[in-house]
């Protein structure tokens, strides 16, 4: 990849730099000290349990246990969190753009009424406009509902970028997101921006009709080309059982923009589908799509990217390469994990939707371990941790690229017969290669068995996000402080459902009690730490207390429910439930949270355990205030 011939210049010029956060002795110290007052607690639970073996002295030295470990798993991300710097200008001096590797994108979407495919449409153009060598680049778009309306949406796409991305690279923007660029200020335009805007409103005008009414207008059909590939949707095709159906919309080296520059590859990919087979869900999307790309363009690198999150700097890759070629980078390198952030959250997250521990602060803290978790979305992967560990020998056939078309009879065979719902029977796509089945949780899945097999992770965490989105216990090696470190983030992860068994649970001693300071001390200290993470990653003290009020809120409904259906999976009374989270924007709705609005919406049956608990601490205190003033009394 470039690196064979280096001058004693590049190999001064280090291509990234990592170091650890100044708080970082402060967390350990802290750590030391809450460890005691934890341990003593404990003592004292164990000293009560022996002099007055009652049930509610059980229940307290369990509870108070459980909690310990949960915080214990917390602390693996504190103990050694890693701050990432890299140096995009030396890229020049290890490697030159025709070194640079092929790069196929992934795009998944299910569902055209819940992920709107004008916002999906978006996430390719941002990135299609890559300041990335055109004819290294594929897009590829795994329609998963299998929809005529996303096909349709992508047809249009592909006409656009004819004329965006020209001029996304000719005026050097920043933002080639088109949504977001022409919602931007508009003194900061171009002079062709106007007819550029009016281009993609005609687009989406189009595309939105069409998803609205659920038929595409013959008028909109641009050629029989197009018409034809309608042709595929009979009668009997539905969105969980039709054959495989894959598109080229744009073909690079055949293809042009308007300046008559060659355009990146873009196929629409729907893999088949039977009533008869498992789906596995994302999974599985993701897997047809490593399938078909591997016979089209077989890039060595693979970026992945949910509908709704597009790019947000052009210079992403050249960030991935600063570590995928540094000489002095570990061979075991698996994947480059970028946060999730959102831009459509109000001033202050009142749904505690940033999710800031998950997406930055924890990742931080497994980087220097065996790495982050894949998050589902903005992770550059080596091509070739999907077919094995390490220690295996993979190579890149591509003596069938090059030569011949993507559009060609062959090719197009060959990706139809690998995206077939019955490719994969008897095979072991899902156990030992690509993105790994058993968990509606694939991403963190995926990685945790790549992380076992030897591969290692990244998180890259730049001034300017990469990506902005819109709005089961496994058992790790313990085998030295590194492993167990590790071993304890993932703990972390799958015991959160253990925190709806205590979150409306408090116990309150009287101050006169010599064991009160201790409570006072572990209560303050846990949420003053949890209060300063929060911060030093950009939050603030009211988004801080929006985040803690949802986080009772989850632990008492989505994690008490998901532990009840994990628990109904394992005895295997029930299967896992996978429904697509809507993102279509609602202006009303939309109105009342940017005001800071809470709403409730529609009615659930997860709204009971958080009433009943409401209602139980409610009517706990005055007995407890009842109760304490009667043992006062002589």
């Amino acid at each position: 990849m470039g690196g064979g011939g280096l001058t004693d210049q590049s190999q001064c010029l280090p291509l990234h730099t990592r170091a650890l956060p100044h708080h970082t002795s402060a967390n350990r110290v802290f750590a030391v000290v809450y460890l005691c007052a934890i341990l003593a607690l404990l003592y004292h639970h164990f000293l009560a349990l022996l002099h007055t073996t009652t049930v509610v002295s059980l229940l307290f030295l369990l509870a108070d246990a459980v909690l310990a470990f949960m915080w214990a798993t917390a602390q693996a991300f504190r103990m050694c969190p890693t701050q990432r710097q890299v140096f995009i200008e030396h890229l020049q001096h290890v490697a030159k753009e025709s070194d640079y590797p092929a790069l196929d994108v992934f795009i998944c979407t299910a569902d055209p009424y819940k992920e709107p495919p004008i916002s999906v449409v978006n996430t390719a153009l941002s990135v299609m406009a890559y300041d990335y060598p055109t004819e290294k680049l594929s897009v590829y778009v795994s329609d998963d509902g299998g929809s005529q309306l996303t096909l349709f949406a992508f047809m249009g796409a592909a006409r656009f970028a004819t004329h965006w991305l020209p001029y996304c690279r000719k005026n050097k923007i920043l933002e080639r997101c088109p949504e977001a660029y022409f919602e931007s200020n508009p003194s900061s335009w171009f002079p062709e921006a106007d007819q550029i805007k009016l281009m993609y409103e005609n687009m989406r005008v189009r595309v939105e009709t069409a998803v609205k009414s659920g038929i595409i207008s013959h008028d909109y059909i641009n050629s029989k080309q197009e018409l034809e590939a309608f042709i595929r949707w009979t009668d009997g095709f539905t969105s969980q059982n039709h054959p495989a159906v894959i598109q080229v919309l744009l073909e690079c080296g055949k293809d042009e923009d308007v300046m008559g520059h060659t355009m990146p590859n873009l196929v629409y990919v729907s893999r088949g589908k039977s009533i008869n087979l498992p789906h596995n869900f994302k999974a599985g999307a993701l897997n047809a799509l490593l399938r078909v790309s591997a016979t089209m363009t077989n890039a060595p690198v693979i970026l992945t990217l949910d509908s709704d999150m597009y790019s947000n700097d052009p210079q992403t890759p050249l960030r991935v390469l600063c570590y995928l070629l540094d000489p002095s980078m570990d061979p075991k390198l698996a994947y480059v994990q970028f946060p999730q952030i959102f831009y459509a959250i109000n001033k202050n997250d009142i749904y505690g939707g940033e999710a800031r521990h998950v997406f930055q602060t924890h990742p931080t803290g497994m980087d220097v371990l065996k790495g982050p978790i894949y998050l589902g979305t903005g992770g550059f992967f080596r091509r070739k941790v999907f077919f094995g560990d390490p220690s295996e020998t993979f190579e890149l056939k591509q003596d069938h690229l090059g030569s011949k078309s993507i559009k060609s009879r062959e090719i197009l065979a060959s990706a139809h017969h690998v995206a077939d719902c019955n490719f994969e029977s008897q095979s072991q796509w899902g156990t030992k290669m690509g993105f790994r089945y058993g968990s509606l949780v694939e991403d963190m899945y995926t990685s945790y068995m790549l992380q076992c097999e030897g591969w290692k992770s990244i998180f890259c965490h730049p001034k300017r996000p990469a990506f902005l989105p819109q709005l089961a216990l496994l058992k790790p090696a313990i085998i030295n402080l590194v492993s167990f470190l590790w071993g304890m983030n993932y703990y972390y992860f799958h015991i959160l459902g253990l925190g709806s068994l205590h979150n409306s649970w408090f116990r309150i001693l009287h101050v006169s009690n010599p064991w009160f300071f201790l409570y006072v001390f572990l209560f303050l200290g846990a949420f003053t730490q949890d209060y300063l993470d929060f911060i030093l990653f950009g939050g603030t003290t009211q988004n801080w207390w929006n985040n803690q009020r949802a986080w009772m809120i989850r632990g008492l409904t989505g994690f008490s429910f998901g532990s009840v259906e994990y628990l109904l999976k394992s005895l295997g009374i029930s299967p896992y439930g996978f429904n697509v989270t809507s993102k279509v924007v609602d202006e009303e709705q939309s109105k009342r949270y940017n005001q800071g609005e809470f709403e409730f919406g529609a009615p659930s049956p997860l709204f009971l355990p958080l009433a009943t608990a409401a209602i139980l601490n409610l009517v706990s205190f005055p007995i407890g205030n009842h109760t304490s003033s009667q043992s006062k009394k002589p």
